[in-house]
């Protein structure tokens, strides 16, 4: 898997005049493609007692979490202007409850067959599922903190594999 920083290519949503456009996929192969993403939040030690012991005001908010992340991921080209809208053939949103930092753990892995890749998807997915944690526990902690959200890799496509460094 290859690893690199920043591509030293033109931004690819604007023409040779500087317009925002629609990057053409049309030509383009189909192509089997994954993106996998992450990103956190942190509260209160009591706020994180609620949501391990699932006693919280409003229910199973990880569960709930959980659904909104998939549908955020199926309206990402309705909520960033120049995304192509696609059809997802998996997302997959896993929690993960980290007792030491009071923190949940938010990762997405999403993909499709297409012309294009799902990085937003997932990124998108990420941040309504913490969003979606803030939201059902607000009212005990407005404390809490989303971080760390980024893209882990991503396969599939014209420019191949790609994993962040550590």
């Amino acid at each position: 898997m290859s690893k690199s920083s920043a591509s030293t290519t033109s931004l690819t949503h604007f023409d040779a005049a500087g317009q925002a456009h629609m990057v053409d996929v049309g030509a383009k192969d189909e192509t089997h493609r994954v993106a996998v993403a992450t990103g956190c939040i942190r509260m209160q030690p009591a706020t994180f007692a609620l949501v391990q012991s699932g006693s919280a005001k409003k229910g199973d908010v990880i569960g709930i979490a959980r659904t909104a992340a998939i549908m955020a991921s199926k309206r990402t080209a309705d909520l960033i202007p120049l995304c192509h809208p696609i059809a997802l053939n998996r997302v997959a949103v896993d929690f993960e409850l980290q007792p030491q930092d009071c923190s949940i753990h938010c990762t997405v892995t999403a993909e499709t067959r297409g012309r294009t890749g799902v990085e937003m998807e997932a990124l998108t997915a990420v941040q309504i599922g913490l969003l979606t944690l803030y939201d059902m526990c607000k009212a005990v902690d407005r404390g809490m903190t989303i971080d760390g959200v980024r893209l882990l890799e991503k396969h599939g496509g014209k420019s191949g594999d790609w994993a962040a460094s550590a």
